[in-house]
């Protein structure tokens, strides 16, 4: 089954990787060699079966002396990664028709602590040994394809030789989560020739009220996944008959039984609530929390911080179903190109793999057939 997926994906990824692809893909690369072994690489990563490693790429287009020029072209090799990723957004809007920006976190697991980044990562399950990764995505209900990342450094990995050995660069700083999502935001926004699509935000270890905030700052329409215990204030412009105490999410959603209502019908009908906030003790960032349980999930309750206005919920529960439609593909198509593969320890070589990983994700989602959309419960 495993051959059979690889020979498709080699097929339709030879059929994608044309002239014209690879010109608006690659152009920002200035010479013919860098040009043609970025295309080398994405085939290897659409065909060779198995781990994506430097090693079993360069195994693909022969030997020793391939192997040592495919690391020098992801590891030293002087090209930016970011008008790569601005030419992969600008095709994944052409070609897949996305409804919205998805910012969601990836772990990327490692077995020894010398991988760039890779530290102890607390996790539901205990912790893990890795990378953490925020991923900017193009979604639609149909498809979702990765054209950003950021890698979360801990300040182990900006200081003394660690930071020299990986080739962090001397404008990388330590951050947290939330601000590997801020910087995610700023990086959409400065993708040109884009539509200002929606944001929608997933991200766990994140400040999901201070990440609202700050989307609401910039104009975009968003979604932000909150905790029960996110600290919000009823709209009292909105609800006068309620008071202005600050309460949690959680206690809020339950508090209002009489604001929630069934939306879509049939396998798609679903319970939500959209109750007007406000996100600062100032009285200020007046947002709607949408709060949703599903069918046969009392315990599976989101709640999500929107710039959408409270007639709008629809619209806004079709959005927080994206990040579903992320996970799936990320486990469906990225795994399977060998995006968590990289198992260098160089920054730069990290962010270059992920990148043209990231190109091979989108040929394998393009080549795909348009299926019916995948969003459980979506609905209308």
């Amino acid at each position: 089954m495993r051959q059979h997926r690889d020979a498709a994906r080699e097929g339709s990824g030879a059929e994608a990787l044309d002239a014209e692809f690879c010109r608006r893909l690659f152009g920002s690369l200035h010479r013919n060699g860098q040009r043609a072994k970025a295309e080398q690489y994405v085939r290897g990563l659409l065909s060779v079966p198995g781990r994506k490693t430097l090693r079993s790429i360069a195994a693909r287009f022969g030997g020793a002396s391939a192997q040592q020029s495919v690391h020098h072209f992801i590891t030293a090799s002087p090209w930016e990664w970011t008008p790569v990723r601005h030419a992969l957004a600008r095709q994944a809007q052409r070609t897949l028709a996305p409804e919205a920006w998805v910012i969601g976190s990836t772990l990327i697991p490692k077995t020894g602590p010398h991988s760039v980044g890779a530290d102890p990562q607390p996790t539901s399950l205990g912790t893990v040994n890795g990378q953490q990764a925020v991923g900017t995505w193009l979604a639609s209900e149909r498809s979702a394809v990765p054209v950003d990342w950021q890698l979360r450094l801990s300040a182990r990995w900006t200081a003394g030789p660690l930071r020299d050995r990986a080739g962090v660069p001397a404008d990388a700083a330590s951050s947290t989560v939330e601000e590997c999502v801020r910087q995610a935001v700023a990086g959409l926004l400065a993708i040109g020739r884009m539509a200002p699509l929606p944001v929608v935000v997933d991200v766990a270890e994140a400040d999901g009220v201070a990440v609202a905030r700050h989307l609401a700052s910039t104009g975009r329409p968003f979604a932000v996944r909150v905790s029960p215990a996110a600290p919000v204030r009823i709209d009292r412009a909105a609800l006068p008959r309620h008071g202005d105490l600050q309460r949690t999410a959680g206690e809020l959603a339950e508090s209002l039984p009489r604001l929630r209502r069934q939306v879509g019908h049939g396998k798609r009908r679903t319970t939500a609530a959209a109750i007007p906030v406000v996100a600062s003790s100032a009285g200020r960032d007046a947002m709607t929390l949408v709060a949703e349980w599903r069918p046969g999930r009392r315990t599976d309750r989101r709640l999500w911080l929107t710039g959408f206005a409270p007639s709008r919920l629809p619209a806004a529960l079709r959005l927080t179903r994206l990040p579903e439609v992320v996970e799936q593909d990320l486990a469906e198509i990225s795994d399977e190109v060998g995006l968590r593969d990289f198992a260098g320890r160089s920054f730069p070589g990290w962010h270059r793999h992920i990148t043209l990983a990231s190109i091979a994700h989108l040929i394998a989602a393009s080549a795909r057939p348009r299926a019916a959309a995948r969003t459980d419960g979506h609905p209308e």
